[in-house]
């Protein structure tokens, strides 16, 4: 493929817009695994996305299961005997090419507009719905791999929506029992030495959890970059990631954790619950027994539905703690939105893009994309947050309106 072709432009596009996902996943997921860290005061802000960025970084090379799935498991790209499909492989790749593009911008634009709204929505389903919407609206239905062969839990079903529907109950429940278990353990201990040592605790369970999102969200967009390549015929191994792309994730995902998604992290760390360090240190402790193991198992489930989980769940497990439903009702609204609205903004992006055509069409897209980031960049200037105020008390129901009742009141850049 020639460096001045229109495919290897349209390629140079599709891995661009990937890395700025990860980018965008890495500052959008930070509250997962810092949040609670931040909102006990066992770590600094700037301590714990620093402490994320790192382990994030390392996670990235643990595994590459879900990188393999991704790859696999969403958009159909062979025959039941392993022949590729000529109308998403064919063309030079073309076709595919244009459905990752408009996927991922998708995935993007809401990726910040729920961070807009400091709204802990999943990075993933907001990944796989732009997918999905693209892949539709291209190659229809029949274009998305849904099951597996047989009996397997493959495609989308089997890998992206039970998981997401099991995950957080589980993450709930073991939280729940974890923190029963913490309070039940050591009562009578002084209360200042149960905040001393547990903050201690929490640095690593924090630490573990940072581990785990790298080895579960670094990996999906490692597996788009890939379809890439493999749509161009750059790439022919579906099993194997390149090395160069596993370390350009690894830092794109790494950066964007480094960046903090305040805005999020307060409304996870001190929306939801009243958190004291016995009850984060059981919350981190589950979510990444669940997201490690799903890793593991190939699963790309949603680390923002887990981490959410846990920490309701440390809340229903110590008596007499409140736990502030309205926001976590807001926080499900989004869960359930998040995929078919991202399903619809790919739609709309293949559309634009088919509509100029080839690498025409991805600049488009990536033009739109680019200044509908831009646009709630500036808007989040509004009312900033940062270090200096995430750890602020939280007032009334925690989400102040502006005039045209979009909730905006949590967070923006350092």
């Amino acid at each position: 493929m020639s460096l001045v072709s229109p495919e290897f432009l349209l390629l140079a596009l599709v891995v661009v817009t990937a890395l700025a996902f990860d980018f965008t996943n890495g500052f959008h997921d930070t509250a997962n695994a810092m949040a609670t860290s931040i909102a006990t005061k066992a770590l600094t802000p700037k301590g714990a996305v620093t402490l994320c960025a790192i382990l994030n970084l390392v996670g990235a090379f643990l595994s590459v299961e879900v990188a393999i799935t991704v790859t696999n498991a969403v958009i159909r790209i062979q025959n039941p005997d392993g022949t590729p499909i000529p109308e998403v492989m064919g063309d030079g790749g073309g076709a595919l090419l244009l459905i990752l593009m408009a996927g991922l911008a998708g995935a993007i634009i809401w990726n910040i507009l729920t961070w807009l709204w400091g709204l802990p929505s999943s990075s993933s389903h907001a990944l796989f719905g732009g997918l999905i919407g693209a892949t539709i609206a291209g190659l229809g239905f029949g274009g998305v791999k849904w099951t597996g062969e047989g009996y397997h839990l493959d495609g989308v079903v089997g890998k992206v929506i039970l998981p997401g529907l099991v995950s957080p109950a589980i993450a709930i429940i073991v939280a729940m029992i974890g923190t029963k278990l913490v309070f039940k353990i050591t009562q009578g201990v002084n209360q200042r030495y149960q905040e001393t040592g547990f903050r201690w605790g929490q640095i690593g369970t924090a630490s573990l959890l940072s581990l785990s999102h790298g080895t579960n969200d670094a990996q999906k967009t490692m597996g788009v970059i890939t379809l890439g390549l493999l749509a161009t015929g750059t790439w022919t191994d579906t099993h194997q990631i390149p090395f160069w792309v596993k370390v350009a994730c690894a830092v794109a995902i790494a950066s964007g954790t480094y960046l903090g998604g305040w805005r999020i992290i307060r409304n996870k760390g001190k929306g939801l619950i009243e958190i004291s360090s016995p009850q984060g240190m059981a919350a981190e402790s589950s979510s990444a027994a669940v997201i490690l193991t799903s890793s593991q198992l190939g699963f790309p489930l949603s680390t923002t539905h887990v981490a959410t989980g846990s920490i309701l769940g440390s809340g229903l497990g110590r008596k007499g703690a409140e736990v502030r439903w309205g926001v976590a009702g807001r926080m499900g609204l989004a869960w359930l939105t998040t995929l078919p609205a991202a399903a619809l903004v790919g739609a709309v992006m293949w559309w634009i893009g088919n509509l100029f055509g080839g690498a025409t069409g991805a600049v488009v897209v990536f033009v739109l994309m680019v200044a509908g980031w831009l646009w709630m960049w500036l808007h989040s200037r509004r009312d900033p947050i940062g270090r200096h105020n995430v750890n602020d008390e939280w007032e009334a129901e925690g989400i102040a309106q502006t005039s045209d009742d979009v909730p905006v009141s949590q967070e923006v850049t350092q």
